[in-house]
């Protein structure tokens, strides 16, 4: 019988919001995690702990790109790691993944923010493992191919992951998924995409200044690549509490698979 998946979710807004954590979560299977981001500071913490995620389930770390809301909270878990490998609680490596331009940005941020005793992980317990565009790795029980999104603000990349059932996963980065990339979405049955806010609110919020998209033109998007389950993410929080009510009602005009809007914490079932 095959290991289910769940989708732990432990943030699901944009980089400005107050409402919400920024968007980062993570894939388990079994009692491990490969987590994705981790947002802009120590909030993860407690939402691991409030979600009964131990730092020792945590081995694997993609993180996509150098902005604030992605890459600090990474210098949390590194700093935290670090400490229960000194304690003797945490065993075995922790991998973190980024494309080769990160790898020394992670660094610098660790020797300016955390102390030498920690920093010194970096490279033995701790390591930091360059990808590159296409390039594949085994995490977990996933075949995971990382692909450049092509991002004009950032260099940023996003994966797919395959089970092994043969059931695929796309994760799309934090910008639209641009056209020489949707090949990494087709036949997947689960697109992770971000939709800055309501097409509707266009003009309120002015996502594409942003290099963002709207609800519509994600679920455009997964309707034309035949994707059967989409995750929107990466939002504004001006319509909270009723952001799922909203984009679940404009997306359904344009999108006519099961359509998640999900909340900071919750879980799903892969």
């Amino acid at each position: 019988m095959p290991h289910e998946h769940y989708l732990y979710v432990f943030g699901t807004g944009n980089a400005a919001v107050t409402r919400y954590y920024n968007t980062c979560f993570a894939i388990r299977k079994d009692n491990e995690f490969f987590m994705t981001d981790a947002g802009g500071g120590n909030g993860i913490l407690s939402i691991l702990e409030n979600m009964d995620i131990s730092l020792s389930q945590i081995h694997h770390i993609f993180i996509s790109h150098e902005h604030t809301d992605h890459i600090l909270g990474a210098v949390w878990m590194i700093r935290m790691i670090a400490s229960s490998i000194k304690k003797g609680t945490y065993e075995g490596p922790l991998y973190i993944y980024c494309h080769d331009g990160l790898v020394e940005t992670i660094k610098t941020l660790c020797r300016l923010t955390i102390q030498e005793k920690f920093c010194s992980m970096l490279g033995k317990q701790i390591l930091l493992i360059p990808v590159h565009d296409s390039e594949q790795r085994t995490i977990l029980d996933m075949n995971v191919t990382f692909f450049d999104i092509h991002s004009t603000k950032a260099r940023q990349f996003g994966f797919q992951a395959a089970f092994p059932d043969g059931k695929r996963i796309c994760f799309a980065g934090d910008e639209p998924l641009p056209p020489d990339c949707e090949s990494y979405a087709e036949n997947c049955q689960w697109l992770f995409h971000e939709a800055f806010c309501l097409y509707s609110d266009r003009e309120r919020f002015r996502p594409y200044e942003k290099h963002h998209s709207t609800v519509r033109e994600a679920c455009e998007l997964a309707e034309r690549l035949k994707i059967p389950n989409l995750i929107l993410w990466h939002t504004e929080d001006k319509t909270f509490p009723n952001r799922n009510t909203l984009y679940s009602r404009e997306g359904s005009s344009y999108f006519h698979g099961s359509l998640y809007v999900p909340c900071d914490r919750e879980i799903l079932l892969l």
